[in-house]
């Protein structure tokens, strides 16, 4: 019944992508030095829904659902970083993402009965879209649904959970705005 209710709720290109992201993508994550990169390039490039440009993509990044994933040129993402692209996360050109950061575009569904509270099977889609020349800090995470304005920064260990407007610079738990930037 899962199996099955699985492999209706994904299209066929969707399940080879899951499938890449597994085995290839197990053996390319911890791949050393500068092959490691291309082939996790490559992996990303075959897998995404867009990819504008080379990718560094350094060792330790999980990727997942990547067929929701669109980027644009000149995009990096640091050690440890967990992109899940299940609702759509469109990111822009010269985008960096520091070590540890969290993108997330679902939430699971959450049902309410009289006797108990349970998390159900399915997930609520949400896309996240990062505009061109973003600098997200380490340890931060960001929920789905939000919108990152241009030329915007996003403090180390932030929680993003409204949207960040262009030329701001965000930081802490929930995330407030620091500071606004002048235009070149």
């Amino acid at each position: 019944m899962l199996l099955t209710n699985f492999l209706k709720r994904h299209s066929p290109r969707q399940l080879l992508t899951l499938i890449a992201e597994e085995y290839p993508g197990a053996f390319t994550k911890g791949w050393p030095g500068i092959e490691g990169m291309a082939l996790r390039w490559l992996l990303l490039k075959l897998t995404a829904a867009r990819v504008g440009g080379f990718s560094y993509v350094y060792r330790g990044v999980t990727l997942t659902h990547t067929y929701g994933l669109s980027i644009g040129k000149g995009f990096h993402v640091n050690t440890g970083v967990h992109i899940d692209a299940r609702g759509g996360i469109f990111v822009g050109d010269d985008v960096m993402i520091g070590p540890n950061t969290v993108l997330v575009s679902s939430d699971h569904m959450i049902t309410v009965e009289p006797e108990h509270t349970r998390v159900a099977g399915g997930h609520s889609k949400r896309p996240l879209h990062i505009g061109n020349h973003v600098w997200i800090g380490a340890n931060c995470f960001l929920r789905g649904g939000l919108q990152v304005g241009d030329h915007s920064v996003i403090a180390g260990g932030s929680v993003v959970v409204h949207d960040v407007p262009p030329r701001s610079v965000v930081g802490g738990n929930p995330a407030r705005l620091i500071r606004t930037l002048a235009a070149e």
